[in-house]
């Protein structure tokens, strides 16, 4: 894959894949970085699970960002077709052109050119196979596992080829192939033919550390205990019967929202006031408000963090 001139260049090494994660404000641990450092090098698809909220997506803007390369995101839904996620014809065009060719007495030359580029409407998909001026883009496919599964068996050409087929007009194929980020959050199995096809990943909630460098990070206005008490929270909130467990993306919120408001240390008053930064299902806060995250608060101070 060719790299850019005058944007970021590829990470020659796996501590480079680190270091280019970084510069785009991403921890990352050793593992994730090879598999990014592989699926550039290797030109494959990468295949990002996990639960929502790990990551996963910004993996794939800290890539644009950092490489200097357009982002495409195609994000997925049930009932996701062909004309929204790959292309469609420009059908008002083509009448405008059946009717000129009438009033020029061309018609008999029309049928060709009613299936051209110039009437094609390139989607997130045809459009990551086009020339980009600062070099291959990169596609994120965002949820796959929200799509129907007959969507996922239109994929597998582009994500062994970086093709698309189009039968009025031929085969489209990239002159340099787009760096694939897909992401699932499993729930629903995604299909062996397209696991096949791709370098796989699963992207783990962050450990303590971890989480407190991305808040440092993130949140920089938060202080040393206020940032130990909420990861700790955070993390023993993780280990709760809950319908949505909060993800990193939360914790980020919450702890912004905490210096937003001047909070020095957490109480139960604060928690309970704050909640629905974390827990974002009605039942998830009313099992936690009170009692619960008074009992999850005495853990805290008694004197163990995670």
């Amino acid at each position: 894959m060719a790299e850019v001139e005058g944007s970021g260049s590829l990470p020659q090494d796996i501590d480079q894949a680190q270091e280019l994660l970084a510069r785009g404000d991403y921890i990352a641990g050793r593992d994730l970085s090879t598999v990014v450092y592989l699926a550039l090098h290797m030109a494959r698809p990468l295949l990002l699970e996990g639960e929502a909220g790990v990551g996963k997506t910004e993996i794939a803007n800290v890539l644009a960002r950092t490489l200097g390369r357009d982002l495409i995101r195609l994000q997925c839904y049930e009932g996701l077709d062909l004309a929204s996620a790959a292309y469609e014809w420009n059908y008002p065009r083509q009448m405008v052109a059946i009717r000129v060719a009438e009033a020029e007495g061309a018609i008999s030359d029309i049928g060709s050119n009613l299936y051209s580029r110039e009437h094609l409407i390139s989607r997130p998909l045809l459009r990551a196979l086009e020339p980009h001026g600062n070099g291959p883009p990169v596609l994120l496919i965002d949820e796959i596992d929200r799509a129907d599964e007959p969507f996922e068996a239109f994929l597998l050409e582009l994500l062994s080829d970086y093709q698309l087929s189009i039968p009025e007009l031929g085969t489209i194929k990239a002159d340099s192939p787009p760096i694939v980020v897909i992401t699932s959050n499993r729930t629903r199995e995604v299909h062996d033919a397209l696991r096949r096809r791709c370098l796989y990943h699963w992207v783990e909630y962050p450990d303590f550390a971890t989480e407190s460098r991305i808040v440092a990070l993130k949140a920089p206005g938060s202080a040393d205990r206020l940032r130990r008490q909420l990861i700790d929270f955070v993390h023993r909130l993780r280990e709760q019967d809950l319908f949505k467990r909060p993800g990193v993306a939360e914790t980020i919120d919450w702890a912004n929202a905490l210096v937003q408001l001047d909070v020095v240390g957490l109480d139960v008053g604060v928690v309970d006031d704050t909640l629905g930064l974390l827990l974002k299902y009605q039942d998830d806060i009313a099992r936690i408000r009170g009692s619960e995250a008074a009992r999850l608060l005495a853990e805290i101070q008694s004197g163990s963090f995670a």
